[in-house]
């Protein structure tokens, strides 16, 4: 049987029975719930998913339901952009499923996500119809309050529903994709502008590492964060990325307080950092 991954984005952090009422709703699909994360700063949850292809379809257009019914963005606020109450839903081939499969699957969910609750959506990564919309970040970049203005725009019609936005629940990102690490760096300064610094200097979009994502966000008074994704963990190892964040903050006199995985990651990934740190040499990491 084809196996997939889901990992839906929800704009909720702070309510553990939203969240509860989510995972609920994926698993009466038929989906697995492998690991769930929240974050209240960020006002985000994030699930991870796995199942049919059937069941993986059916759990993210019930997460629609239950978002858009126990979520309005109209009242939002949290420090991650956001276009939607359940604003990100990817699909990712596993076992024997391919990526045209998860393009299939993408497509037919923005289709009954708008049929059954009337929640536009824009496709995104590989099952985005136009190159402006394979990256997720100019996908969200106008954010839920700027859904309206974008509308009018001939370019950002959505790839289903109307030129409209749900009154609470926006629109909704949906794509297919590889396998990403989502992982976050905490530095010990209050000045945002050393992980925007950062984040531009390591994203591919502003000419960094290639298949890297990169966002710098204030957690508190305290602390900021460089928030990461990376869509090639083996291209792009996570020690490497740690190592040039240390070395980027150290001009400054900035430490690293700590890191953050948000879902899940290969467990290659792992052992890869591990290896350099642990500082094996080449023989002992080829039976590590």
């Amino acid at each position: 049987m084809a196996l997939f991954e889901c990992v839906p984005n929800i704009s909720d952090g702070r309510n553990n029975e939203i969240l509860d009422e989510c995972i609920a709703a994926a698993c009466a699909a038929g989906a697995k719930v492998i690991h769930r994360t929240s974050d209240p700063v960020h006002h985000r949850s994030v699930l991870t998913l796995i199942g049919s292809y059937e069941a993986v379809k059916d759990a993210g257009v019930a997460l629609a339901g239950v978002a858009s019914k126990r979520i309005d963005l109209r009242s939002h606020r949290g420090i991650h952009p956001r276009i939607g109450a359940l604003d990100v839903l990817p699909f990712v081939p596993l076992r024997e499923a391919t990526m045209e499969q998860a393009v299939q699957l993408a497509r037919e969910a923005g289709q009954l996500i708008w049929e059954k609750f009337a929640i536009p959506s824009f496709l995104y990564g590989e099952a985005a119809r136009t190159p402006g919309r394979r990256n997720l970040a100019a996908v969200r970049s106008v954010e839920f309050e700027g859904l309206d203005s974008r509308f009018e725009r001939p370019e950002w019609q959505p790839d289903f529903g109307a030129s409209r936005a749900h009154r609470s629940a926006g629109a909704i990102a949906i794509g297919a994709r590889d396998i990403l690490i989502a992982f976050n760096v905490e530095l010990a300064t209050d000045d945002l502008a050393i992980a925007g610094r950062i984040a531009r200097a390591l994203r591919e979009s502003s000419g960094g590492l290639r298949t890297l994502k990169a966002l710098g966000l204030r957690l508190n008074e305290r602390v900021v964060q460089v928030s990461l994704n990376l869509t090639q963990y083996d291209a792009t190892p996570l020690y490497r990325v740690v190592e040039m964040i240390r070395a980027f903050a150290q001009e400054d006199g900035v430490e690293i307080l700590r890191s953050e995985l948000i879902g899940c990651l290969p467990r290659r990934a792992v052992a890869t950092s591990a290896r350099y740190y642990l500082g094996l040499s080449l023989e002992e990491r080829r039976s590590f």
